[in-house]
């Protein structure tokens, strides 16, 4: 094995799926890595797109497979969508479409979840195809409610295998009413300046650690880090060249960086 040193303390926001685990299975070296960064006093946080999950459920998730991550030292597109529209609208009504942990997200946030008047219609990655939710939706969507969605993710994995993502699922609203939903998770670098400013970091010594190059490594680069590309999960080596950016660094997995 050959491992990689950083030359001087960096912070690290890094994915979930393809990174530490696969499925339900840890990927090796993925404990030994979080122990490196904590020797080495790297902040650090799991940086997903999954909204469907509080930090909480994710925590004891990772637990179940020899993971040790604390629930604060993750941070989740519902996440990020609460603290954008809570900014924008502070206090404000949603209607939502999604699981608990875009719900508790949007409530820590202080926001009502109604289908009276709502600001926003904002949807994430459910496995209730609720045809009724649905249309009501697609109703305020085209009668101007702002329509906000966790991340543009067309698919996702869960325990009985893939289901549709968030993206998915705003394909059918948008080509329903006629409006496009904005999108809050990676690629876009709003997420990755509301993970720095909740892990309290500058962009400029934080590295973004993914094994997708259409949202973590895009996300990392146009955000202004630095970033890692895994080979342990969706991309290999040779679609590196498909894309019109590259990766900072390229290693096998999360077991070769030591920082």
């Amino acid at each position: 094995m050959i491992w990689w040193y950083m030359k001087e303390t960096k912070n690290y926001l890094i994915d979930m799926d393809g990174v530490l685990v696969r499925g339900n299975t840890i990927i090796p070296g993925a404990n030994e890595f979080i122990d490196r960064l904590r020797t080495a006093k790297s902040k650090f946080l799991i940086l997903t797109n999954n909204s469907r999950y509080t930090p909480r459920d994710l925590a004891y998730r990772f637990s179940m497979v020899g993971l040790k991550i604390s629930e604060d030292s993750i941070f989740t597109s519902a996440m990020a969508t609460a603290r954008f529209v809570h900014s924008q609208h502070p206090q404000g009504k949603a209607f939502v479409i999604g699981e608990s942990g875009l719900t508790t997200a949007l409530h820590d946030q202080g926001y009502i979840i109604t289908e009276h008047n709502p600001d926003y219609v904002i949807l994430g990655e459910t496995e209730m195809m609720n045809q009724d939710a649905f249309t009501k939706a697609i109703r305020l969507v085209a009668a101007n409610t702002r329509f906000i969605a966790t991340n543009p993710d067309a698919s996702g994995p869960s325990e009985k295998g893939i289901i549709p993502g968030a993206g998915a699922i705003a394909a059918l609203i948008e080509k329903a009413s006629g409006k496009n939903a904005f999108y809050i998770g990676k690629p876009n670098p709003l997420m990755m300046r509301s993970a720095i400013n909740f892990l309290g970091v500058h962009s400029e010594n934080t590295i973004m650690v993914g094994d997708r190059m259409d949202t973590d490594i895009a996300a990392g680069v146009q955000s202004g880090m630095e970033t890692i590309l895994v080979l342990s999960g969706i991309t290999r080596r040779e679609d590196i060249d498909n894309y019109p950016y590259v990766p900072t660094y390229i290693f096998d997995s999360v077991a070769d960086i030591v920082p």
